[in-house]
């Protein structure tokens, strides 16, 4: 039986998932917390990133956030602080240790998507991320319908 788009996404999702962890591992974060720091520096420079806009930016839930950014806050990579106009809101802040990571996590993950996209033309690049967000598209859509 031939693969279908879910079962192809899933097999992309899982190898890089798989590599980013092994090049990671020496650093002693994940690839998913590698995608994290980069999303939480490259953002903080145009203003407060907070755990919601992780969630939105990566598709995950509440919990599965704050999972991640406790272990990121253990491991003294980012900090948490209070917004003084709502107590619920915890700003993102990244250390120092972040910034040391950041070169070795964006280099890894621009490798990975040039390993990824090997042997493709831009036309067709471009047409992925098109028809990607075409399916995300369609299942937000479909969610809502449930």
């Amino acid at each position: 039986m031939e693969k279908d788009c879910g079962a192809w996404i899933n097999l992309l999702s899982h190898k890089i998932k798989t590599q980013l962890n092994a090049t990671f591992q020496s650093l002693g974060i994940t690839g998913v917390q590698s995608w994290v720091i980069y999303h939480i520096l490259v953002h903080s420079k145009d203003g407060p990133v907070y755990q919601r806009d992780i969630e939105t930016a990566f598709g995950l839930s509440r919990s599965t956030a704050t999972g991640i950014l406790q272990l990121l806050e253990k491991n003294g990579i980012i900090r948490r602080e209070s917004v003084a106009s709502d107590g619920r809101l915890k700003r993102l802040i990244p250390t120092q240790r972040a910034v040391d990571l950041n070169a070795q996590v964006h280099a890894s993950l621009l490798e990975t998507d040039r390993m990824l996209t090997r042997g493709l033309s831009e036309g067709q690049i471009q047409l992925f991320k098109e028809m990607s967000a075409q399916m995300l598209q369609n299942l937000e859509a479909w969610d809502k319908t449930a």
